[in-house]
């Protein structure tokens, strides 16, 4: 993991899953902070399940970085009994995205906005495009094959049961969709500068590689985004979803997983939890 540089400028920072029905992560969600009144804050989805969970998180963090830019991750998008809006599948995400530009959070619906400062210009780009099965296990050929692989290992993701895919026939088919119209609006943008990808899911599939339940990948990403970072020219591409934070370097581009992850997961590491990665300017090594 790259640490923050010393450097007291404006930085363009990172985090994802930050869980905040959990108590301890609300804690640190609450301490939060920029170290300079120009800081840009990415939050790449996970924030939580419940809608009111979601907007107390990103007004409080808007309240206080220059720019907040948002993409959702899977757990956005449930439909859980809990929640008073029981919103499903698209019209959730779109609520989501209203919600978000009340308190003038970027989403991935609004024009991508230019980082200017230390490191840049560089065009910020957040993705929706969810997942499609096509990270499959070893040995299986259908998403039909890998789903009953991962049913009768017991790894089964959540989504199967929360996330709902209204209007769209499947997750997958949602996911189609998200594919085709992200890649219009990505190839409509200032081609003169680099980007940042910004994504809940790994936009390659090398990542899940290293996961305790391999049947899991299943469940994060889409082999269609496997040559996003050279297509769109990133100079980085900043993920979640997988509660691994560390960096890594694909055909040369740096990629940062920057989550937060559950208590259980951070607790053992020791260290500040919840420290924000900073994206730019590039830390030393």
């Amino acid at each position: 993991m790259r640490p923050l540089s010393d450097t007291t400028g404006p930085r363009l920072l990172a985090i994802s899953d930050l869980h905040v029905a959990y108590d301890a992560n609300r804690k640190i969600v609450s301490g939060l902070r920029p170290t300079s009144g120009e800081d840009w804050l990415i939050v790449a989805g996970d924030v939580g399940e419940i809608i009111g969970d979601v907007e107390w998180a990103l007004r409080l963090l808007s309240e206080r970085f220059a720019k907040v830019i948002w993409t959702p991750g899977n757990h956005e998008l449930w439909t859980p009994q809990a929640d008073p809006v029981q919103l499903k599948g698209e019209h959730r995400y779109r609520r989501l995205v209203e919600m978000c530009r009340g308190m003038g959070v970027v989403t991935p619906e609004d024009p991508y906005p230019v980082w200017r400062g230390p490191g840049g210009p560089v065009t910020i780009a957040p993705l929706f495009v969810l997942y499609d099965y096509t990270f499959r296990p070893p040995g299986t050929r259908t998403k039909e094959e890998a789903l009953k692989r991962a049913y009768d290992a017991g790894v089964v993701c959540t989504d199967e049961f929360q996330l709902h895919p209204d209007p769209h026939p499947t997750r997958d088919a949602w996911c189609g969709v998200r594919l085709d119209e992200t890649e219009r609006l990505l190839a409509a943008r200032d081609e003169t500068l680099p980007t940042i990808l910004v994504s809940h899911f790994p936009l390659v599939r090398d990542p899940t590689m290293i996961l305790r339940y391999p049947e899991f990948a299943l469940w994060c990403g889409t082999e269609r985004t496997a040559d996003w970072h050279r297509r769109f020219n990133a100079v980085a591409a900043v993920y979640g979803h997988l509660h691994i934070p560390r960096t890594t370097w694909y055909d040369g581009v740096r990629f940062e997983e920057v989550s937060l992850g559950y208590p259980r997961e951070w607790e053992p590491r020791g260290g500040v939890p919840g420290r924000l990665r900073q994206i730019l300017p590039v830390p030393e090594a």
